[in-house]
């Protein structure tokens, strides 16, 4: 039952804070922040109670209909147990980043935050098809309002886009869904949209192309993938700093699940067939996003352009299609979502001092705010990957899965690292170190320990990873290995079949044919 006071705790404090008085905002702060601390501690049970190499754990499963096969049916395994660890993590974060940016509709921004935990929480655990597309589209609702309410000065253009795009590959992943479990039913006789049911049998492969290129649609649209990327940066830009934190920490990562727990193992061999075309578009969104981010003049623009990079490495980490590389995938969802959430909270922080988030506007800052150039130096060294913090543990094992399947696109992909490593170094000198050149800039104050004490603990994970990461990645392994064996089994059944085809083509004479006498007496004997 755990799992499920995890995906509805979050609804039970946002009805608490509706009953509290809208002149209290410090009443409906302090509650929204237990209720999310509440949130972030049981969910650290998973960790200790979770049994490496078991499959789908702390299960719930209660059918709404026998005849359609739908119900509540959730449960976790190695892909899904850090990141409902994270979302609780960022999502008390993001409350507690809150408390001084928010001044306005303070109980409806806590309310949305909390349905939105509910919808992610529920996104990652879902094991019923149906369930898992509520969550889904649920997380859209409160999104669209943070972003369209809290939001900046173009939130309207930003939360539009933001929301068509995404509603847009849903519409097609609703219908993919539909049509697979009227597949399974064909075979096996019942309605059901159970994945763990699905897993048991082999969509057809005539049908699974169709089927996973709608998958992937809604899956590309949220990593996002290029070409599918423009609304991204204008979300970031425009969502307030929290909303930025759960956008790149949280819902980019649901992009990337949905294609390591559905469209991968569901649709093995059509994924096989679209394998090349995805390493394309991952190569090309690692370079495009840092060549872009390399322009930007906006400080939150360069770290939103980053993402497009960043989840780029975890697309090439799956297209590797062995455990190094999707264990490097998954254990570098999990740092992106804690370096750039980290990064935004940043940016958050400097932006409500001085309310500019331009390059130009700063310089010289570690003469006058140390503690905060420091926190920012950590955090910027792990997102591109210094040795010792989580960000070099994630990219060395997708780079060293890719050379195994992919050398040429692993290249491609070190020179993407170079280039991050470019637009961050230039970015946090022309930001921090030089001259005071803004005099604007002279009496800033340094950061508050209610904001050291926020970023403390994403600095200790950042280490914590970088140095000994073997907690995660012997939870993970199984399960990715599973995945990884359903992928195998469909390669094993394509080369058998080529073997033989190509075994027939070469046995000679064929032998449905006879051969001829070359006596032109015989061929004179034979009836016309």
């Amino acid at each position: 039952m755990i799992i499920t006071f995890l995906i509805f705790w979050p609804l039970v404090v946002a009805a608490i804070i509706a009953l509290i008085r809208g002149d209290r905002p410090d009443h409906i702060r302090q509650a929204a922040l237990a209720g999310t601390i509440i949130e972030f501690v049981v969910s650290t049970y998973l960790l200790f109670a979770f049994k490496t190499g078991a499959g789908y754990q702390f299960t719930v499963r209660w059918l709404w209909s026998d005849t359609l096969g739908v119900g509540y049916q959730v449960g976790i395994d190695g892909i899904s147990l850090f990141l409902v660890l994270l979302t609780t993590l960022l999502t008390a974060i993001s409350v507690w980043a809150s408390f001084g940016a928010i001044q306005e509709r303070v109980k409806g921004y806590f309310i949305a935050f909390l349905v939105l935990e509910t919808g992610m929480i529920g996104t990652f655990c879902a094991t019923d098809l149906f369930l898992f597309y509520v969550c889904w589209e649920l997380m859209l609702l409160p999104m669209y309002f943070l972003i369209g309410i809290w939001g900046g000065v173009n939130r309207i253009y930003a939360t539009y886009k933001f929301v068509i795009y995404t509603i847009t590959g849903s519409l097609f992943m609703l219908v993919a869904i539909i049509y697979t479990a009227n597949i399974i039913h064909k075979i096996a006789g019942v309605w059901t949209f159970d994945l763990t049911v699905w897993m048991q049998y082999s969509i057809p492969t005539a049908n699974q192309l169709w089927l996973f290129i709608a998958f992937a649609l809604a899956f590309a649209i949220k990593v996002p993938m290029f070409p599918l990327h423009t609304w991204l940066p204008d979300a970031h830009v425009q969502a307030p700093t929290a909303g930025s934190v759960i956008l790149a920490g949280v819902l980019l990562k649901m992009g990337t699940y949905g294609f390591l727990r559905f469209a991968i193992p569901l649709f093995p061999s059509a994924f096989l067939d679209a394998l090349p075309v995805i390493l394309v578009l991952a190569v090309i969104g690692i370079i495009y996003g840092a060549l872009v981010a390399m322009v930007q003049k906006d400080i939150k623009s360069l770290v939103a352009y980053s993402s497009v990079s960043h989840l780029g490495f975890v697309m090439l980490g799956l297209c590797a299609l062995n455990t190094v590389g999707f264990a490097g995938s998954l254990l570098q969802q999990i740092n992106h979502g804690i370096s750039t959430g980290a990064l935004f909270l940043l940016v958050g922080i400097i932006y409500e001092r001085q309310h500019t988030r331009l390059i130009a506007d700063y310089g010289g800052l570690f003469k006058v705010v140390p503690v905060f150039s420091i926190y920012f130096m950590i955090v910027m060294l792990s997102s591109i990957g210094l040795p010792g913090t989580n960000g070099f543990v994630g990219e060395f094992l997708i780079l060293l899965g890719a050379f195994r399947s992919h050398p040429v696109a692993a290249v491609l992909g070190t020179a993407g690292i170079v280039l991050a490593a470019g637009y961050m170094l230039w970015m946090y000198q022309r930001v921090f170190f030089g001259q005071v050149t803004n005099p604007k800039n002279e009496n800033i104050t340094d950061m508050t320990l209610r904001e050291r004490a926020i970023l403390v603990p994403l600095v200790i994970i950042i280490f914590a990873i970088g140095i000994y990461p073997k907690p995660i990645l012997e939870r993970i392994e199984p399960a990715l290995n599973r995945v990884i064996d359903r992928v195998n089994a469909v390669q094993v059944v394509e080369k058998t079949k080529q073997d033989e085809l190509l075994s027939t083509r070469n046995t000679y004479p064929p032998p449905a044919m006879e051969t001829k006498s070359a006596d032109p007496e015989t061929e004179e004997e034979q009836p016309r």
